[in-house]
């Protein structure tokens, strides 16, 4: 037994420690307890929040829409987002950013750049020399990258979510083009780590579409495979996926669906902005032509103008995908002149035939790249807004040869759903059901390096190598391990880019340097020098590919190996802690089975007695010798990384941007502070100086009293005019706080005179009914009385009190003129009040748990005759004798009801006992009392 309970304490010593790591971890998640997801598209984005009670929702911007304009308005002194920032589009086009994402991850010389210049000449786009990128250059003093306007919008989106979750929210899931590169991804990453969001992944937003849509057909998914086409086709890109939905055997949660990405093609600017950048230049060019006689400027040469075309674009681009044609219509356009021409649907086809013809090139890629034909699709799926463009939906039906497009799925907020499905399956704050998600590796990655061979004796030659590392289309997060042989010095080798073939040279030129990140190894030849007597097996390099795509160099190590001969009386430490830890947990002997003989040998009696002999001990040579063991020695090597495609932020820019950010937050709260302030006192000036032209403000006040209050009114008003514009937010708040004590004592007179009414009608209602039940109280028969003398007389004496302090106060207020601060008060009225209702409620609670009193019974055991006025109904049955007893004899008598429990275990009183005396003892008293009640 003892042996038992030293098994089982370490085995509690584990759960309670174990306990304490839970509760640990769910103390971590108490401030952690909401997650979202931002779907990052070209032109709008998409917040998703999931919260306790709160499953899977779209956050409300402050104009209450579901999708918030991804445009950022920088000035000198403040910052707009969203619809703020559109609207400032026209006033300020050159420091309203738009479609800056496109810029992410790309150098100067990138054929995007010369592109997002040729279509936004109203921004100036400095030239960083140490990373080789662009800045968006708003004015001498003010510069930003597109990192961290990205940033900025990443913090303002955070700050919809924790409104609407009213909690602040750390972790997030973004949404990012499955085309986006390394670079691309790795900025997006910087700009969250400068708003301070936790990513929990970048999740390709096709991903995200393909997952929300699986969510919801749970259970259409079986281990058939579903092949199923998404065709996205947003602002600025467009891309096709092929997924496959079946269900499969997982090691942890058994048979659950999965959804793996099969193929991928896109189109880097095939979009709807393109769209609508063509119907921007017809709709200039038919300004221009209007006004061609007038020597008029052109439209194009004027930023404003430009804005108000590209804004009347988008709108006449919706109307047309559900109309024949349309009137386009801008009012003052440019130097007053408004502008208004008739645009037809025939028109806007042609303009963008060129962009139709590449609808199926998308479609193509990926079925190359799945190895798939068209016939092996069920089903193609629209996602994106352009794709609501008839003639996008008409070429797309012909490419794909199928009955009809499917459209059973909100193309809006599909990827924004499926984004915070995947934040909540990440969070350790939320259990989900498991959805299996196997995303692709567009871009091959492959590792390049060159080492010497001896070809020949005496002739040596270097050979370049290639290793795949991830091949195209290969799933991914995944971790893979190179093995260096027949190297023992420092070497370097390079992280590249694989065949990159699928691609054409437009898009080669825009995707970047194919070349990722040299490595330099440092130390390997002293590994070799540490270990001359091991074997080597390879410097192995530990590569990354993480839920983001995001690819990393984990270490490198030198591995080496000898075989070690153990000696057979000497335990290894590791095994003697082995040892140690199983004792502890009941795996090994215990004391007690030592001191019961199991592991000793008794030795004979020197009687002669019968016993087990003892084995000599064995020779040293005789020993058996355990078999050599192969021990292994890891040594880890220095890693000097050169970024090769586009150079992260250093660490202490990356801190200064973080900082710069924040910055401008705080400024920005504090002018939103300041604006607050500034109103709450210009409304109170307006509120108060109406007030004192009001009825029931007069009667309280005397004219001098509101001249002054006027007076002082206009001051405030005139200083807010004429200096309110410099003054601080401590200065407009102390201004409203004079003025508020100025009209303290009006403003409370008119309050207690409003209350006074109601409560007073109230109080008379509870004395009323106080008074009406303690006389009914009063009027309970003795015998059934459940109230005390006592209760009942201080019930009556705050029903008194509170009737005297009410006249009392009432006659003194009514002497009292109507501009002197009042003596009846509301509060006073609502505690006199609380005082009585709780008296009544007192009593009213034990009549409510009161249980009735027993009738009480004469010498015969029979109950006592009710008085003569009793109805038949209140009368008690008459008790009948049993079976040959009679009237008589004297029936046992019934123990009375107790309220206290007799203790467990006590042996019940016996007839003619001590208790039946003490019970006949009794008797005599309940009957006097009933002869009483009875006279009565």
């Amino acid at each position: 037994m003892a042996a038992m309970v030293r098994r089982q304490r370490p085995r509690r010593l584990a759960c309670w420690a174990l306990m304490a790591v839970l509760l640990a971890d769910l103390l971590a998640l108490s401030d952690t307890l909401a997650v979202m997801s931002v779907d990052l598209g070209s032109e709008s984005m998409k917040v998703a929040i999931v919260k306790p009670g709160v499953p899977m929702e779209i956050v409300l911007n402050k104009e209450s829409r579901r999708k918030t304009p991804v445009t950022v308005t920088l000035k000198e002194n403040e910052r707009f987002f969203g619809d703020s920032a559109a609207s400032m589009a026209i006033k300020n086009p050159k420091a309203t950013l738009r479609y800056f994402q496109h810029l992410l991850g790309k150098q100067e010389n990138n054929p995007h750049v010369a592109l997002y210049r040729a279509r936004f000449p109203e921004h100036e786009l400095g030239f960083d020399p140490q990373r080789q990128t662009v800045y968006f250059q708003i004015s001498p003093q003010l510069q930003f990258s597109p990192e961290e306007v990205l940033s900025m919008l990443l913090n303002y989106s955070r700050s919809l979510a924790e409104d609407f979750a009213e909690q602040p929210i750390k972790d997030a899931v973004i949404t990012v083009p499955a085309f986006f590169n390394q670079a691309e991804r790795r900025a997006v990453l910087q700009a969250a780590r400068m708003a301070g969001l936790k990513v929990l992944q970048l999740i390709n937003d096709n991903t995200a579409t393909a997952l929300s849509y699986g969510v919801f057909r749970r259970k259409d998914i079986n281990t058939t495979a579903q092949n199923i086409m998404f065709y996205d086709m947003g602002a600025g890109s467009t891309v096709c996926t092929i997924v496959t939905y079946q269900t499969v055997k997982t090691k942890d949660s058994g048979v659950q669906p999965q959804l793996q990405i099969r193929g991928v093609g896109f189109d880097r600017t095939l979009g709807g902005l393109e769209m609508e950048l063509r119907l921007r230049e017809h709709l200039a060019r038919l300004f221009n032509e209007q006004r061609k006689g007038q020597r008029a400027k052109d439209v194009r040469e004027n930023p404003r103008a430009m804005a108000k075309l590209l804004r009347e674009a988008n709108r006449l681009k919706t109307v047309l995908s559900a109309n024949a044609d349309h009137m386009a219509q801008i009012e003052g356009l440019m130097d007053d002149v408004d502008f208004k021409a008739k645009v037809t649907r025939a028109e806007f086809e042609d303009l963008c035939a060129d962009l139709f013809e590449r609808v199926p090139g998308p479609v193509q890629q990926a079925l190359q790249s799945a190895e798939m034909k068209l016939d092996e699709i069920e089903q193609v799926i629209l996602v994106g807004g352009a794709t609501r463009v008839p003639k996008v939906q008409e070429v797309l039906l012909k490419a794909v040869g199928k009955e009809e497009l499917g459209k059973n799925i909100n193309a809006d907020e599909a990827a924004a759903m499926g984004a915070v499905y995947q934040a909540a399956a990440l969070s350790k704050a939320f259990k989900v059901k498991p959805f299996v998600v196997r995303d692709a590796v567009i871009y091959p990655i492959l590792v390049e390096f060159t080492r010497e061979v001896e070809e020949e004796p005496g002739v040596h030659s270097l050979k370049h190598n290639k290793r795949i590392l991830f091949s195209r289309m290969g799933p991914y997060p995944q971790r893979k391990v190179i093995t260096f042989n027949r190297y023992s010095h420092d070497f370097n080798f390079h992280i590249n880019y694989g065949d990159l073939g699928f691609l054409g040279p437009e898009d080669l030129r825009v995707f970047g340097s194919q070349n990722l990140t040299t490595v330099k190894l440092k130390g390997v030849g002293e590994s070799f020098r540490k270990y001359p007597d091991y074997e080597s097996k390879g410097i192995k390099a530990h590569f990354n590919l993480d839920e983001s795509g995001v690819l990393s160099l984990d270490r490198v190590e030198s591995v080496f190996e000898t075989l070690v001969e153990d000696s057979p009386e000497e335990e290894s430490t590791l095994t003697k802690l082995g040892n140690t830890i199983s004792s502890l947990f009941g795996g090994g002997a215990t004391p007690d089975a030592k001191e019961n003989g199991t592991d000793s040998v008794q030795k004979p009696s020197d009687k002669g007695e019968a016993g087990f002999e003892s084995v000599p001990p064995a020779p040293e040579e005789e020993k058996k010798q355990k078999p050599a063991r192969k021990q292994r020695m890891v040594e880890e090597i220095g890693v000097e990384l050169v970024v090769l495609d586009l150079p992260d932020l250093p660490e202490d820019e990356l801190a200064r941007s973080a900082q710069k950010l924040q910055d401008l937050t705080l400024r920005d709260l504090e002018k939103q502070e300041r604006e607050k302030a500034a109103n709450s006192l210009e409304a109170f000036i307006f509120e108060t100086q109406d007030k004192l032209y009001q009825p029931e403000y007069q009667e309280v006040s005397t004219e001098e009293q509101r001249e002054d209050i006027s007076g002082k009114l206009s001051a405030t008003s005139s200083w807010l005019e004429d200096e309110g514009f410099g003054a601080t937010t401590a200065m407009l708040k102390e201004k409203l706080a004079e003025l508020r004590k100025l009209c303290q004592g009006l403003f409370f007179r008119v309050e207690e005179r409003k209350k006074w009414p109601e409560r007073l009608s109230a109080l008379d209602s509870l004395l009323n009914h106080s008074s009406m039940f303690l006389k009914g109280a009063r009027l309970i028969p003795e015998m059934d009385q459940i109230f005390t003398e006592v209760e009942m007389t201080t019930l009556e004496k705050v029903i008194n009190e509170t009737w005297a302090w009410k006249n009392a106060t009432m006659a003194e207020q009514a002497k009292l003129p109507a501009t002197e601060k009042p003596v009846l008060l509301s509060k006073d009225i609502e505690a006199k009040m609380m005082a009585l209702d709780r008296e009544v409620q007192y009593l009213l609670n034990k009549a409510k748990f009161a249980k009735p009193r027993p009738r009480p019974k004469d010498k015969n055991g029979t109950r006592a005759e009710p008085p003569l006025n009793a109805s038949a109904s209140d009368q008690g049955d008459k008790v009948i004798p049993p079976p040959g007893q009679t009237e008589d004899a004297k029936p046992i008598s019934e123990p009375e009801k107790e309220t206290r429990s007799e203790p467990a275990g006590s042996e019940p009183l016996e007839l003619g006992g001590p208790g039946a005396e003490s019970e006949q003892k009794e008797q005599p008293t309940e009957q006097k009392r009933t002869l009483k009640n009875d006279e009565l």
